[in-house]
């Protein structure tokens, strides 16, 4: 059977955090919110396992974003004086931090959680950080002046961070970048060379996750903008095939990306998104199977992976448990 994952984050808990927000506020507080977020990834660990996913992760228990998790421990960054700005080319609005000085880590970002589900499970581990472009358009910058900068000293401490995941004992590393289909000009030229300077020097299996965003209300009001064919990966695929990076997470089912564009990344294993995150309506294992067969066309069996087209942390726990289950018994049928 082809191995199955989850692109990145998973439903926090209703003891963790508020539900249904993909910039939750965090419930508890001080030494009882770090043991709910170890509870809460050990809980996700074991449902992803009863699940069946072969390749699992911490779901992003720990974060409160999927970028400001890392941000958070990056001295340079003023999270006190937060300002509104537009994120992806002013999709929508967010309250975000800011650069005002030099970047530099202030110590590891995700040691505890790493070691963690490492210690809890004999399956492969994911870990999720987020690419250099995608953090650039998600601060504001009062110091560097030039996103390209930026962007390289954001790779440097991410890179600093993979390495040390891998050490931990991760199998795979992957960068978020959904900046990639928005500024794609932008990606091809620097973003990808900023990507592979993240990913600098790791032994173990790199991947970026490209895809549509998360399935909330701006994000569906965007696609419908994009008309009947999307052609975004279009322009970037073909710099990610000559790149150093193992493996691309891409958005499929329900989508309008035509299929044939996975021919762009020969050489590079495939996830394919078989798992709609923009919709509670649980996917049939038929559906899934389907899914995966239209990919086979054009990526060869050997280098697919089932995954979900993107986070799921908006979404309600029982769904995602469901999809989680409905994905594993897809790619089953699948073969």
């Amino acid at each position: 059977m082809i191995d199955t994952t989850v692109a990145g984050s998973l439903p926090k808990p209703a003891w963790l955090a508020e539900t249904g927000k993909l910039w939750p506020q965090w419930l508890p507080a001080g030494e009882a919110l770090a043991q709910a977020k170890r509870d809460a990834t050990l809980l996700w660990l074991k449902l992803q396992e009863d699940a069946g996913l072969t390749v699992v992760s911490d779901g992003e228990m720990s974060r409160q974003h999927f970028v400001h998790g890392f941000l958070e421990r990056v001295a340079g960054i003023d999270f006190a004086h937060k300002v509104e700005m537009g994120i992806r080319n002013d999709r929508y609005k967010a309250m975000v931090p800011q650069v005002v000085a030099p970047l530099a880590l202030a110590g590891r970002v995700h040691e505890t959680e790493a070691r963690l589900v490492r210690a809890h499970t004999k399956r492969r581990v994911k870990f999720t950080l987020p690419g250099p472009m995608t953090i650039v358009d998600t601060v504001a910058d009062r110091h560097y002046g030039d996103r390209v900068q930026m962007a390289f000293a954001f790779a440097e401490l991410l890179n600093q961070e993979a390495r040390a995941l891998e050490a931990d004992g991760v199998d795979i590393v992957q960068f978020d970048e959904p900046a990639f289909n928005v500024y794609m000009d932008d990606a091809a030229d620097w973003g990808v060379r900023a990507l592979e300077r993240a990913a600098q020097g790791l032994r173990c299996t790199t991947a970026v996750h490209i895809c549509y965003g998360y399935g909330i209300q701006a994000n569906v009001d965007w696609k419908k903008t994009l008309g009947d064919e999307w052609r975004q990966y279009e322009r970037v695929f073909p710099a990610l095939a000559k790149s150093s990076i193992d493996q691309v997470s891409l958005e499929c089912i329900h989508s309008h990306v035509p299929p044939d564009l996975m021919v762009l990344l020969e050489g590079k294993d495939v996830l394919v998104g078989v798992i709609d995150v923009a919709s509670d309506a649980v996917e049939t294992p038929e559906e899934v199977a389907r899914t995966i067969e239209t990919a086979a066309r054009f990526v060869p069996r050997p280098r697919l992976v089932a995954c979900t087209n993107c986070g799921m942390a908006p979404m309600r726990r029982e769904v995602a448990e469901a999809k989680l289950r409905a994905l594993v018994a897809g790619a089953a049928l699948a073969g």
